[in-house]
C-alpha cells in the first residue's frame, strides 16, 4: 500500500472518528425506543430521498435475490455482539468471513487501516461498475503488490462477495435489510395516529381564474410542432381553448344593472365573462384592485366600472339608493379621476373612448400629456384626466400649484402596471408611493386600480398596490382571451447580424405576410426603429412586385379608397402618400399626430392590408389585426449604447394585438428572431419570469422629488417612503436578485437597514450636487432651490452636476447651448454615421454658435439640432426636452440669456421667412420700439413686401411689452423699499396671449449684475387695465452703485423686455440713530413704594415686586408729569407702567380724565375687561368704552374717569373739542402701540397727538402724553415729536422677561399664495413636534380661509402619527360636550383633534370657546388670524407665523404684513407666568428672509403716512375752525410727525434732493416748497368736493357739506360722489347704489374667487349687479349684493360673507344719515325720503315693498304681499299697532304666521313699536315746536328698537321733515330722540315718553304753509303727518327785537 494512500486513509479515519464523537456529544434522542445506535446513523438525507441522483450501491442487487431474505434475517444487534467466525480457515474461500479474516491478516502485517475499514473499502470497490482490469490495479494498490493472489481471488469471487448481505457493519444495512426495516417502520407509521395535513398549495385567493396551477409555466415541449425549413426553423404553439375557466358563471346582464350603468353601457346586452366576475368588486365596493387579464379581455370596460363607482358617489340621485333613476346631476367639482396610460397614443384613445361613453352625464374627459397641455381653468372643469406616468409625476411633484387637483382625486387607474419591469417603472413606483402616503396622511380615500397583462408574480404587484388579496386581486389566464392565439416562433438561420441572416429575415417576413394576405387577412409588421417602418414597407412591396403578387396589397378595390386617397393628399409625409397608394402604411411616434390618426383609420376600415409599425402602436393604440409579425428582436438601446433584445413584455403586448374580438376567430402571432435566440423567446413567452423593480436606478431623482415636495424631511421618513415601493416588496420576496443574502433578511426581515443605506447613499449624491442639505448627525433632509428646480422641471441629477460645473457669471449663448447639450436628458440621442452629411448641412446653414468637439458626438448632435430648431431649419424629428431644461436652469446670473434661449426653443413666430430675413438685416433699425413708431407703409417698404406692412404693425401692437415706473423709499441706511408700477403697453389679443401673460421681474446691480430681487408676475386679461403695483425691499450696500436696473422680461416672448434704470443720484440714506436704553441692574421695587394701601392690595394679588423694567420707570411714571415714550417688547409689563401714570393723574389732577387709545377694537375690549375686573370697582372709578360697537351718550362720557377708545372714535369726538368740555378735562393720554403710526391708521394717531398738544397749548394746562410701542429704530424722532425729554425708554427686544428664540425659515417662491401656504403646513407640524410637543402653540395665518386649510392639513399629519388625537388634552366626555357647543363646522372638525380656530368670521360663542379651551390647556393648538395677536392675550410656548403676506382687496393682490404685526405675533410666544423660554418660527418667502432678519434685530423705523390722507384731516380742522387760513394749515402741519420725518428721510417722502444738499438751507427751502404744494393740493381737492370754500387771499371757510363730512367721520370723496350722483325723485335702487359707492367701502376685502360667488349671488337677487356698472370683483359691488342679501334675508354662501356683511351694516347707518343730511342740504325732498326708507330697510332687513307685517317673525313674504294687494287691514305698521287682536291674528294667519308661538312673538314685537301723538305748537314766523308723545311705554329702558336681524342694538329715533307745501322744497330736517333714561329720572322706566323739538325755518317775507312729517328712522312705513301748518309772515319791526326773539326761541 503506497504511503500516500496510507496517509489519505488515516486522515479519512480520523475524520470519521471525530464525526462520530461529535454525534455522540449531541446526545440525539434514540429512535423507536432502541438503545442501540440507529441503523440509519450513517446515512445522509440524499441516500434516503427517492429522487437522489447519487447511484445507490445496493441497487445492483437483482430483485429475484431479494426474496431470499425474510424479515427475520434482520439482525439489529450491535457488531461487537455478533458470533465471530474462527478465522479464515473455517470460512470457505469467496465468502464474507473469509474476506474478513484475510483483511485482518493484511491489516496486522501493514500499518494503516484496520481490518474492518479495509473490508469496507474492498467491498465498495468491488461493487463499483469498474471492469476487472481496472479493479486489479485498484485492489493491488490497496492491499499491496505482495497479495496478488488475494487480488485474483477477490476478482474471481466478485459476484458472490457483493451479492451477500452485509451484516450490519456499524449500522449500515443492505438493501433488503433496509427494505424490511422500512416496511416495519411503515407498519408502525400506518398504525400511528394521524398528524394534521400539510397544505403545499399555498394560499387560495377567491378571484384567481387559471386552468393549470403548474407554477404558471406552459411547457414549450408540449403540444408544439417543429418544422425545419431551408432558411429558418419554426415552432408552432397551437391556440389554446378559450372560455374554459369560470364558464359556469352567469354573465351580468345590462338590463339588471342600475340606471347609471345602463346608460353608460348602451349597445351592450351583457358584460363579458371577465367583466362579470369583476363587477361585484369593481362597482359595488371601493377596494383597491389589480386586474391581470390577457390583452383584449376587456380591461377598459372593467376600469369603466370603477369609474362609474367613483361617479356614483358624486351624483344625485344616488344610483345605489335609486337604481331605477336614469337622469342624474353630477357634482362635477367634487372629484377627479386620473387614468394613467403608458403612452401618449394610448392616452388619446382612452380619452376618446371614455369621453364618448360619459358624455351623457356631462363628465369632461381630457388628455394631459406632453402633447396636450391643459390650462388651470380646463383642469378645474375636467373630471377625468387621462395622462402618462411622467406627466402625472410632474403634476404631483409640485408641492402646490396643482394641489387643488391632486386633493380631489378619488380614483387612480394605472393601465399596464407590468411596466414596473421597464425602466419607466420607477415613475409608477414613485406615483403609487406618493398616492398611498397621501391617502394615509389626508385620511381621504383614493382608490387605486391596476390593470395589467397576465403577470407571473401578481401577488407582489397586488401587495405593492395595497390590494386586499382576498377581495381586489383578480387574475385571468389565457383562456379569457376573446380570440385564441396561435403562436409561431421562427429562428432565422445564418450568423446573427450577417448579410445572409438579414436577407433570410426579409424573405421569411415576406413569405409570412404573403401567406396571410392570401387568406385575405390584415397583418401588422412590427419593427424596431422609425426608419425601418418605411424600409420594410418598401421591401415588402418590391418583393411582391418581383414575385408578381403586388395585387395582394392593392387597396383600390375597397369602397372607401377614393375618399382615403383624398385624405392622404393632405398629409405632410412624403412616404405616406407614396405607400398608401400601394396598400401599405407606416406608423410610429415620430409621425405627426394627424398622420398617425389617418393611418389608424385607414387600417381600421380595411383599406390598408399591411401596416409596418413600431412597438409604440401595440402599447398605445387599440388597433387589432388578424396577424402580427415581429420582424427581428434586436433594438437599439441608447442607454446601453448597443443593440439589446426585445423585452418579453413587448412581445406579449404585440401578440395581444393579434385577433381582436370583433374580427376573427383566432389570431396569429409570429416572432422572427435569430436561431440562437429562438429558445430564449420560446421559453420566456411560455414560462414568464417574475417582474422586478427598476426603482433603485432612479432612486436619486425620486428621493429629490419627495424632499422638494416636503413629504420626506428626514432619513427615517425616507425609509418609510421606500417601504411603499415595489422595490421593497420584491427585495423581501426575492432578496438574492437585489444582492441581499439570507442572513440579512433573517436578521432584518423588514430590511430597514438596507433601505436606510439606499437612502443615505442617494442623499449623499444629492448633497454633492448641491440639491439638498443633508445633515448626517440629525439625519435631516432639506431641499435647496437647485433640487427644487430640478424636481419641478424633471431634470436629472446628472444634468445638474454638469450645470454646477459649467455655470459661469458671463456666459454666452454658445456656452449655454453647450451646457444644455451635455444634459443627461439627451443621452439617448446618438450620433449615427449616416447622418453626418445632414448634420454638416444644418451646421453650415442654421447653427450660428460655435460647437465644441465637432458634430460627431452626442453633445455635438444635440447642439446642432437645438440651434437648427431655433433657426427654424426643417428637421426630420426632434423632441422638446431642451425647453424644459432651460426653464430649470433659472438661477445664477444667466437669467437673461437662459430665458431668451428657453423662449427661442419653445416659441417660433409664424411670419413668412423672407419677411423676417429682411427685418434681421435691418438689425439696428428693427427694434420693437422703433418699428412701433413707423407707419405700416414704412414697415412694408422695409421688408420689401407692402402687403405685410399692416400685418406686422398689428402684430407689433400685440407684442406684450410693459412699461415700468419705480418709486424708491429708503427705510434706513441698509434697506431700500421699491414700489414698481407696471403698465401694459400692448393690445390684448386672445389668440396670442390667451388669458394671461407672465413676466419675470428682477432688480440687478448695474455694475456687478448681482440680482437683488426677482419675482414672477402674472398679468391676467381680467385685470389688464387695473393698477399693478409691486412692493419689495432690497439691501443697500457700500459703495452704492450709481443706479440699479429693473427688468421686466416676458416669460414667453423673445425681445419683450423692458429695462428701467433707477438712479441713486437723489437717494439720501437716512442716518439710523438707534437710541436704546440699557436695563439697569436695580433692586426690584416692592409694592410699598406706591404708598397707597388700596393700590398695594390690588397689585398684591398678582405680584409683590415690580419687574426690572417697571422699577427703572417707576419714578418717572409715578412721581413726575413728564411725557414718556416707552419702547419695549410685548409681554414685558408695559400695561402696569401705563397704570402708574394713570395713578399719577388721579393723584395730582383729581377730577381730570384719562384717555387710553388702543389701535384695535379687540385691544380696547381686552383693556376694558381687564381694568373693570381689577381696578375701577376697587378704586371707585368709572370707565367707559368708546368704539364703533359701543357709543354711550354724552352724559356717560362726561361722568367717566377713564375713557378707553380707538383712534377713529377719539378723533371724531375731539374734532369738536371747543364745544365738548370733557375733551378739555383730559390730563393724560396713553397711546398704546404708537409705532403703528407707520400703518394705514397711523395718520389718525398722528392727528390726535398733534391735536392734544394743540389743545394743551391753547388752554394753558398741559396734557401728559404716554406713548407705548415695541422697540423702534428711530425712537429719538418719536420722542421729540411727543415732547419727551427725560422720559425716553427704548429697550431692546432682548429685555423680554421670557427669552425668545426666533427662527426664520425661507420658502421658495410659488406660483400663487395658497400653494405657498400649503408648502408651509408640513414644516409647521414638524416645528410643533420638535419645539413644543406638549406645550401650547399658536399658528398665525393670513386669512380666515387659511385657518381652515391649515387646521385640515395639521389633522391629516396627525392621522399619520401613532396617536392622531395627540393635541387633545381632555376626556372624551368633555370633548363631546364642548363639540356640542360649537356652531361652525370647520371648528368642530378641528376641535375634535385638539386644534382651535380663531378669526373674526366665527360667531362670538365659538371664538370664546376656542380661547377658553386653549387658555385652559384643553386643546394644544390654536390657528388664528393676526387679529388675535392684538386682541386677546393668550400665551403660547411656540408661535408659528405661517406666511407674512395677506390678501389686500385694494390692490387685489398679496401684500406683506406690517413688521409691527409680525412683532406682535412673536410677542405671544413664551409668557412670564408659564415658560422659561419661548420659541417663534417665522415662515416667509426666501426673498424676504434677509429683511426680517435685519429688522427683527434692529427694530423698524417708524415713518408717517399722513401726507397720503391729509385732505380729510384738513377738512375736519376747517369745520372745527382750527384752520381758517392757508397759513394755519401750514402751522398745523408743523405739529405733526410727518413734518419731522420729512427732513430726516426726504427720499422716503418723494422729496428730491441731491445728497450734498442735505441739511443745508437749500434743503430747508425745498422741504418748505414741498409742504406748501402738499397743502395746496389737499385744499383744492376739498374745494372740489364742496367741503370748504377757498378764497384767493388764502382764507378758508367751512361749508355745510364739510361739517356733515366731519361730523359723520366720512371721506370727502364720499360726499363728492354723492353730490355728483344725486338727482330729484330717486328710486330705491338709485339711493342704494349711491350709498354703496361710498369711499368707506373701498377697504372691504374681496378675496380670491369671490367674484364668482358675487356673480352667482347677483343672479339670485332682485337687483342685478350688472346694472351697477363695475366689475364683479369690485368691493362696492359686493356691498351692493350683501345689502340686498340682508334685505332678502337669504343665507350667505360662505362664512366670510357673514363677517363682511356685518362690517357693511356697521358703516351703513353713518353713511346713510350723512346722505340724508346732504340731500336735505341740496333740497331734494323725494330723494331724501327714499334715503330714509333705505335707512329703515337696513335696520329692519326687509325691502320697502315687502308688506306692513313683513318685519314680524314667521311671516311669509309672498303671502303678505298678496294680503296687502287684497286691501285687507292693517295696511301699515301704524294701523297694526292699533288694530284689535282678532283682526291682527287673522292678518298674521293670512301672512303665513299661523303657529301660536310665532303669533305670540309677533304681538310682543308689535308692543315694542311706538304709538305716537304728534302736535305742532309755538308757531311763529321763525319756527315752531314739534311735540312727540309715546302713548305706549317703551319695552326697554334704552328704548331699543325691534330689529332682530341688525347686528348691533339700535335706539328708537325720528326725523321731522318740514317742507314747503306749495313747491315741495325742504325747509328743515330735525332729528328727534327720546331723552336719555338718566334725564327722565328713576321712575321714568315704564311711563309714557314725551319730547319737544324746536324747528327753525329759513326766513321768508310772506306767510306760508308747511307740511310736517315725522318719520320713524327704524320701521318701514311708520310716518305721522301733521295737517298743514300755517306760518305767519314776520312782523315788520325794528331789527333788534326780531333778533332778540330769534335768539330766545333757538
Amino acid at each position: 500500500m503506497t504511503a500516500s494512500l496510507n496517509v489519505a486513509a488515516s486522515q479519512w479515519l480520523e475524520q470519521l472518528q471525530s464525526m462520530r464523537a461529535a454525534i455522540a456529544q449531541l446526545k440525539l434522542p434514540q429512535t423507536n425506543g432502541d438503545t442501540g445506535p440507529s441503523p440509519y446513523a450513517d446515512l445522509d438525507d440524499e441516500e434516503l430521498s427517492p429522487d437522489s441522483d447519487s447511484a445507490d450501491i445496493w441497487d445492483l442487487i437483482s430483485n429475484d435475490e431479494d426474496e431470499d431474505f425474510s424479515d427475520e434475517s434482520f439482525d439489529l444487534s450491535p457488531p461487537n455482539e455478533r458470533p465471530s467466525g474462527d478465522g479464515a480457515s473455517s470460512a470457505s474461500v469467496g465468502s464474507r468471513p473469509w474476506l474478513r479474516s484475510r483483511c485482518d491478516d493484511i491489516a496486522q502485517s501493514s500499518t494503516g487501516l484496520s481490518g474492518d475499514a479495509l473490508q469496507e473499502q474492498i467491498l465498495a470497490v468491488l461493487a463499483s461498475d469498474s471492469n476487472d482490469d481496472e479493479l486489479q490495479m485498484t485492489l493491488a494498490d490497496m492491499v499491496g503488490f505482495g497479495e496478488l493472489d488475494f487480488v485474483s481471488d477477490l476478482i474471481k469471487y466478485r459476484t458472490s462477495l457483493t451479492s451477500e448481505p452485509v451484516k450490519s457493519l456499524d449500522g449500515i444495512l443492505s438493501k433488503s435489510e433496509r427494505d424490511a426495516k422500512l416496511r416495519e417502520l411503515d407498519r408502525e407509521h400506518k398504525s400511528a395516529g394521524l398528524a394534521s395535513a400539510q397544505d403545499r398549495t399555498g394560499p387560495v385567493y377567491p378571484h384567481i381564474y387559471r386552468a393549470h396551477d403548474a407554477g404558471n409555466a406552459l411547457s414549450a415541449h408540449g403540444k408544439n410542432e417543429r418544422v425545419d425549413h431551408e432558411k429558418y426553423e419554426e415552432y408552432t404553439i397551437p391556440a389554446a381553448k378559450v372560455g374554459t375557466v369560470g364558464a359556469d358563471r352567469p354573465l351580468v346582464r345590462i338590463t339588471d344593472l342600475d340606471g347609471l350603468c345602463k346608460r353608460t353601457f348602451v349597445g351592450y346586452t351583457s358584460l363579458n365573462r371577465m367583466q362579470s366576475l369583476v363587477y361585484p368588486v369593481a362597482y359595488k365596493t371601493s377596494e383597491n384592485m389589480l386586474i391581470c387579464a390577457p390583452t383584449g379581455a376587456g380591461k377598459t370596460d372593467a376600469a369603466m366600472l370603477t369609474i362609474l363607482n367613483a361617479i356614483a358617489k358624486n351624483i344625485h340621485p344616488n344610483p345605489i339608493d335609486e337604481p331605477e333613476a336614469t337622469e342624474f346631476a353630477v357634482h362635477t367639482n367634487d372629484f377627479k379621476i386620473v387614468y394613467v396610460a403608458p403612452m401618449k397614443a394610448l392616452a388619446a384613445e382612452i380619452t376618446q373612448k371614455l369621453g364618448k361613453r360619459l358624455a351623457w352625464l356631462g363628465v369632461e374627459v381630457r388628455e394631459l400629456t406632453g402633447d396636450m397641455h391643459l390650462t388651470k381653468a380646463e383642469i378645474v372643469r375636467t373630471q377625468i384626466i387621462v395622462t402618462t406616468p411622467e406627466k402625472w409625476d410632474v403634476v404631483t411633484r409640485k408641492s402646490t400649484g396643482d394641489t387643488e387637483l391632486v386633493q380631489k382625486v378619488r380614483l387612480l387607474i394605472i393601465d399596464e402596471v407590468h411596466m414596473l419591469h421597464d425602466e419607466r417603472g420607477a415613475v409608477l413606483e414613485s406615483l403609487v408611493a406618493r398616492t398611498e402616503r397621501q391617502v394615509e396622511s389626508t385620511q381621504s380615500l383614493i382608490r387605486i386600480v391596476g390593470l395589467s397583462a397576465t403577470l407571473p408574480n401578481y401577488v407582489d404587484v397586488s401587495d405593492f398596490l395595497k390590494v386586499n388579496r382576498m377581495a381586489g386581486l383578480f387574475y385571468f389566464d389565457q383562456s379569457f382571451r376573446p380570440v385564441p392565439l396561435e403562436q409561431h416562433f421562427i429562428g432565422i438561420k445564418g450568423k446573427a447580424g450577417s448579410k445572409a441572416s438579414r436577407e433570410n429575415l426579409d424573405n421569411t417576413a415576406f413569405e409570412k405576410v404573403r401567406e396571410i394576405l392570401e387568406q385575405d387577412k390584415q397583418v401588422m409588421v412590427f419593427v424596431h426603429s422609425r426608419k425601418d417602418t418605411v424600409k420594410t414597407a418598401r421591401m415588402l412591396y418590391e418583393m411582391a412586385a418581383d414575385q408578381g403578387v403586388a395585387d395582394l396589397f392593392d387597396p383600390s378595390f375597397h369602397e372607401g379608397y377614393s375618399n382615403a386617397m383624398r385624405d392622404v393628399k393632405t398629409s405632410k409625409g412624403r412616404e405616406i402618400r407614396e405607400l398608401v397608394a400601394k396598400g401599405l402604411g407606416t406608423h410610429h411616434a415620430g409621425m405627426p399626430r394627424s398622420d398617425r390618426n389617418l393611418i389608424e383609420r385607414l387600417f381600421d376600415t380595411g383599406i390598408l392590408k399591411v401596416l409596418c409599425c413600431t412597438a409604440t402602436l401595440a402599447w398605445g393604440v387599440n388597433l387589432p389585426a388578424a396577424a402580427v409579425i415581429i420582424k427581428g428582436t434586436q433594438l437599439y438601446s441608447a442607454e446601453a449604447g448597443k443593440f439589446v433584445d426585445l423585452g418579453i413584455l413587448d412581445v406579449l403586448q404585440i401578440f395581444g394585438r393579434a385577433g381582436r374580438p370583433q374580427y376573427r376567430d383566432t389570431g396569429t402571432g409570429f416572432i422572427l428572431t435569430t436561431q440562437d435566440k429562438l429558445q430564449h423567446y420560446l421559453s420566456a413567452v411560455t414560462q414568464q419570469q417574475p417582474i422586478e423593480s427598476q426603482f433603485s436606478k432612479k432612486m436619486v431623482d425620486n428621493l429629490n422629488a419627495e424632499i422638494s415636495l416636503g413629504t420626506v424631511t428626514s432619513v427615517p421618513e425616507a425609509v418609510t417612503w421606500l417601504g411603499y415601493s415595489y422595490l421593497f416588496v420584491r427585495m423581501r420576496r426575492n432578496p438574492l436578485t437585489y444582492g441581499i443574502d439570507w442572513a440579512e433578511i433573517r436578521d432584518d426581515p423588514n430590511l430597514v437597514q438596507r433601505r436606510r443605506d439606499l437612502v443615505v447613499k442617494a442623499a449623499r449624491v444629492l448633497q454633492q450636487s448641491q440639491m439638498i442639505i443633508f445633515n448626517e448627525t440629525t439625519e435631516e433632509l432639506r431641499a435647496k432651490d437647485v433640487g427644487r428646480i430640478a424636481s419641478q422641471y424633471y431634470v436629472l441629477q446628472t444634468s445638474i452636476e454638469i450645470f454646477n460645473t459649467m455655470m459661469r457669471p458671463r456666459a454666452t449663448e454658445a456656452d449655454v447651448l453647450k451646457m444644455i447639450s451635455m444634459s443627461g436628458e439627451f443621452d439617448n440621442i446618438q450620433s449615427r454615421d449616416t447622418e453626418e452629411k445632414e448634420l454638416m448641412r444644418l451646421k453650415e446653414e442654421a447653427a450660428p454658435c460655435d460647437i465644441d468637439g465637432g458634430i460627431g458626438t452626442q453633445q455635438g448632435k444635440t447642439n446642432v439640432l437645438l440651434q437648427s430648431y431655433i433657426s427654424k431649419a426643417n428637421l426630420e424629428d426632434f423632441t422638446l426636452n431642451a425647453a424644459r431644461i432651460c426653464r430649470a436652469l433659472r438661477w445664477g446670473y444667466q437669467c437673461l440669456i437662459l430665458l431668451s434661449m428657453c423662449k427661442s426653443i419653445e416659441k417660433r413666430f409664424d411670419l413668412p421667412q423672407s419677411v423676417l430675413r429682411h427685418l434681421d438685416e435691418k438689425g439696428s433699425t428693427a427694434s420693437i420700439e422703433s418699428l412701433r413708431e413707423m407707419e405700416s407703409a414704412e414697415i412694408g417698404s422695409l421688408v420689401h413686401n407692402h402687403s405685410m406692412g399692416g400685418t406686422i404693425s398689428k402684430l407689433l401692437n400685440n407684442f406684450p411689452t410693459l412699461s415700468v415706473e419705480a418709486e424708491i423709499a429708503p427705510l434706513n441706511r441698509d434697506v431700500l423699499r421699491i414700489k414698481l408700477y407696471v403698465t401694459p403697453e400692448f393690445r390684448w389679443n386672445d389668440r396670442h396671449h390667451g388669458t394671461s401673460e407672465s413676466y419675470w421681474i428682477w432688480v440687478e446691480n448695474s455694475e456687478t449684475s448681482e440680482i437683488y430681487h426677482h419675482e414672477y408676475f402674472i398679468l391676467s386679461r381680467k385685470k389688464l387695465y387695473d393698477d399693478h403695483e409691486l412692493n419689495f425691499t432690497i439691501p443697500l450696500s457700500d459703495p452704492l452703485p450709481s443706479q440699479i436696473y429693473v427688468r421686466a422680461v416676458s416669460d414667453r416672448w423673445l425681445g419683450a423686455e423692458t429695462v428701467h434704470a433707477v438712479s441713486f443720484q437723489h437717494l439720501i440714506r437716512p442716518d439710523t440713530e438707534s437710541v436704546y436704553t440699557d436695563l439697569l441692574n436695580l433692586q426690584p421695587l416692592p409694592l410699598k413704594a406706591l404708598q397707597n394701601p388700596l393700590l398695594e392690595e390690588i397689585y398684591g394679588q398678582r405680584f409683590q415686586f415690580f419687574n426690572p423694567m417697571q422699577t427703572q420707570l417707576f419714578h418717572c411714571m409715578y412721581h413726575t408729569s413728564a411725557n414718556v415714550l416707552l419702547g419695549s417688547p410685548t409681554g414685558s409689563g408695559k400695561t402696569i407702567a401705563a397704570e402708574l401714570a394713570m395713578w399719577w393723574a388721579f393723584r395730582e389732577r383729581p377730577g381730570s380724565k384719562v384717555v387710553y387709545i388702543a389701535p384695535m377694537k379687540a385691544l380696547v375690549r381686552e383693556r376694558v375687561q381687564d381694568w373693570s375686573k381689577r381696578l375701577t370697582r376697587q378704586m371707585g372709578l368709572k370707565l367707559v368704552e368708546l368704539t364703533g360697537d359701543n357709543t354711550p351718550d354724552t352724559r356717560t362720557i362726561r361722568d367717566a374717569d377713564i375713557i378707553v377708545t380707538t383712534p377713529e372714535k377719539w378723533d371724531g369726538i375731539s374734532r369738536s373739542w371747543q364745544t365738548r368740555s370733557y375733551v378739555q378735562q383730559v390730563s393724560l393720554v396713553i397711546i398704546d402701540e404708537i409705532h403703528l403710526l407707520g400703518g394705514d391708521r397711523g395718520p389718525i394717531l398722528e392727528i390726535i397727538v398733534s391735536r392734544m398738544n394743540y389743545i394743551a397749548s391753547q388752554k394753558k394746562g398741559s396734557i401728559r402724553l404716554v406713548g407705548m410701542s415695541t422697540a423702534c429704530a428711530n425712537a429719538m424722532d418719536l420722542a421729540n415729536w411727543l415732547g419727551v425729554k427725560e422720559g425716553l425708554f427704548n429697550f431692546r427686544h432682548s429685555v423680554r422677561p421670557v427669552p425668545l428664540e426666533i427662527y426664520i425659515d425661507g420658502f421658495p417662491q410659488q406660483r400663487g399664495f395658497c400653494p405657498l401656504m400649503q408648502s408651509m403646513n408640513r414644516p409647521t407640524f414638524l416645528a410643533i413636534k420638535s419645539h413644543s410637543p406638549d406645550k401650547p402653540v399658536i399658528v398665525f395665518v393670513a386669512s380666515r380661509r387659511q385657518t381652515r386649510l391649515t387646521a385640515k392639513d395639521l389633522i391629516n399629519f396627525c392621522g399619520m402619527e401613532d396617536n392622531p388625537r395627540r393635541f387633545v388634552r381632555m376626556s372624551e366626555d368633555d370633548l363631546a360636550l364642548n363639540l356640542s357647543r360649537v356652531k361652525d363646522e370647520a371648528l368642530r372638525e378641528a376641535m375634535s383633534f385638539g386644534i382651535g380656530l380663531h378669526h373674526a368670521g366665527l360667531v362670538e360663542s365659538d371664538r370664546q370657546l376656542s380661547e377658553e379651551l386653549f387658555a385652559n390647556n384643553k386643546i394644544q393648538i390654536l390657528v388664528a388670524t393676526s387679529t388675535l395677536a392684538w386682541g386677546v392675550n393668550l400665551p403660547a410656548h411656540l408661535v408659528v407665523v405661517k406666511g407674512t403676506q395677506y390678501f389686500d382687496a385694494k390692490i387685489e393682490g398679496y401684500k406683506d404684513m406690517d413688521l409691527t404685526d409680525v412683532l406682535q405675533m412673536l410677542g405671544r410666544a413664551g409668557r412670564p407666568q408659564f415658560d422659561t423660554s419661548g420659541i417663534a418660527r417665522i415662515f416667509t418667502q426666501d426673498s424676504k428672509k434677509a429683511f426680517y432678519k435685519h429688522f427683527l434685530h434692529t427694530g423698524f423705523p417708524v415713518e408717517s403716512s399722513l401726507h397720503n390722507v391729509l385732505d380729510n384731516h384738513f377738512a375736519a380742522e376747517v369745520s372745527a375752525e382750527t384752520i381758517a387760513t392757508k397759513q394755519d394749515a401750514l402751522d398745523y402741519l408743523t405739529w405733526t410727525f410727518f413734518f419731522r420725518r420729512l427732513h430726516k428721510n426726504p427720499s422716503y417722502y418723494g422729496l428730491e434732493l441731491s445728497a450734498e444738499d442735505n441739511y443745508t438751507v437749500a434743503a430747508q427751502e425745498a422741504a418748505n416748497d414741498f409742504i406748501v404744494d402738499l397743502v395746496d393740493k389737499s385744499l383744492e381737492e376739498l374745494a372740489e368736493s364742496r367741503c370748504i370754500t377757498l378764497h384767493s387771499n388764502g382764507d378758508i371757510d367751512p361749508t355745510p357739506l364739510g361739517k356733515i363730512m366731519s361730523y359723520y367721520y366720512l371721506s370727502h370723496k364720499t360726499i363728492r360722489q354723492l353730490t355728483k350722483d344725486a338727482k330729484p325723485n330717486a328710486s330705491f335702487q338709485d339711493v342704494l347704489s349711491w350709498m354703496c359707492k361710498a369711499t368707506e367701502y373701498d377697504e372691504l376685502p374681496v378675496r380670491h374667487n369671490e367674484d364668482l360667488i358675487n356673480a352667482e349671488l347677483s343672479a339670485n337677487l332682485p337687483l342685478q349687479a350688472e346694472d351697477f356698472g363695475l366689475p364683479m370683483w369690485d368691493p362696492h359691488v359686493k356691498v351692493f349684493l350683501l345689502l340686498q342679501a340682508h334685505f332678502s334675508r337669504i343665507d350667505l354662501p360662505i362664512t366670510d360673507y357673514v363677517g363682511d356683511q356685518n362690517s357693511v351694516l356697521d358703516q351703513s347707518i353713518r353713511i346713510i344719515q350723512a346722505s340724508i343730511d346732504v340731500l336735505t342740504e341740496m333740497g331734494l325732498l323725494q330723494s331724501c325720503r327714499m334715503m330714509m326708507t333705505l335707512l329703515r330697510c337696513v335696520k329692519s332687513a326687509r325691502w320697502p315693498d315687502d308688506g306692513a307685517l313683513s318685519i314680524l317673525p314667521g311671516v311669509d313674504i309672498e303671502k303678505e304681499k298678496r294680503r296687502m294687494e287684497s286691501g285687507k287691514k292693517p295696511q301699515s305698521l301704524i294701523e297694526a299697532t292699533t288694530s284689535p287682536r282678532q283682526e291682527l291674528d287673522a292678518a298674521l294667519r293670512q301672512s303665513g304666521s299661523s303657529s301660536n308661538d310665532a303669533q305670540a312673538r309677533s304681538h310682543k314685537a308689535l308692543a315694542q313699536l311706538p304709538i305716537l301723538q304728534v302736535s305742532v305748537t309755538n308757531v311763529n314766523a321763525l319756527g315752531f315746536s314739534i311735540n312727540l308723545t309715546r302713548v305706549n311705554p317703551p319695552q326697554s329702558r334704552e328704548q331699543r328698537i325691534f330689529a332682530p336681524r341688525y347686528p348691533k342694538p339700535q335706539t328708537e329715533g325720528f326725523f321731522a321733515l318740514v317742507a314747503d307745501a306749495a313747491n315741495g322744497d325742504v325747509l328743515a330736517l330735525k332729528r328727534i330722540n327720546w331723552p336719555s333714561p338718566d334725564k327722565r329720572g328713576p321712575a321714568a322706566g315704564r311711563a309714557s315718553l314725551s319730547t319737544k323739538a324746536m324747528v327753525k325755518l329759513p326766513p321768508s317775507r310772506a306767510e306760508r304753509k308747511v307740511s310736517v312729517v315725522v318719520v320713524s328712522d327704524s320701521y318701514i312705513g311708520m310716518e305721522w303727518k301733521v295737517d298743514e301748518v300755517e306760518v305767519p309772515a314776520p312782523p315788520q319791526v325794528a331789527d333788534g327785537v326780531v333778533k332778540k326773539e330769534a335768539k330766545g326761541s333757538s
